[in-house]
């Protein structure tokens, strides 16, 4: 029978612990605003649908859950005079999505086209990584 030894251990406090799957965040709503559920938002650096409706008016200020997992999206929230093709890379500016990076690379990159755009103006896309 073999021998019995004991193996050292050692013990680590953690005081962290993980609050979320990272596939949501909440984020601020400035004034002025009107966010619709369902609806696409690039706010405090996140790129997202949002979760609820929420209206700000002048002076007020509020918050609200962005959706960012990487996952397949079906969105009619694009700028319907360009064509978007399956393997597009797109772009998100000024509420609506683009293939087009901008002049500067002021267009922010969201994903890739998986679907593109049918006769109803919607596509399907693949978010990507929030970066």
């Amino acid at each position: 029978m073999p021998e019995a030894r004991a193996y050292p251990t050692t013990k680590y406090q953690s005081y962290r612990a993980k609050v979320s799957d990272g596939k949501s965040v909440r984020v601020s709503v400035p004034a002025n605003t009107t966010i619709v559920a369902g609806g696409f938002y690039e706010l405090d650096g996140f790129f997202g649908t949002a979760m609820q409706s929420v209206t700000t008016g002048s002076g007020e200020t509020s918050e609200v859950i962005l959706n960012i997992e990487q996952a397949e999206y079906e969105t009619d929230q694009i700028q319907t005079t360009k064509a978007f093709n399956a393997g597009d890379k797109i772009y998100f500016t000024a509420g609506k999505f683009t293939p087009e990076a901008g002049t500067a690379g002021e267009n922010r990159l969201v994903g890739r086209v998986t679907q593109g755009k049918d006769q109803n103006n919607v596509i399907w896309f693949i978010l990507g990584p929030q970066v």
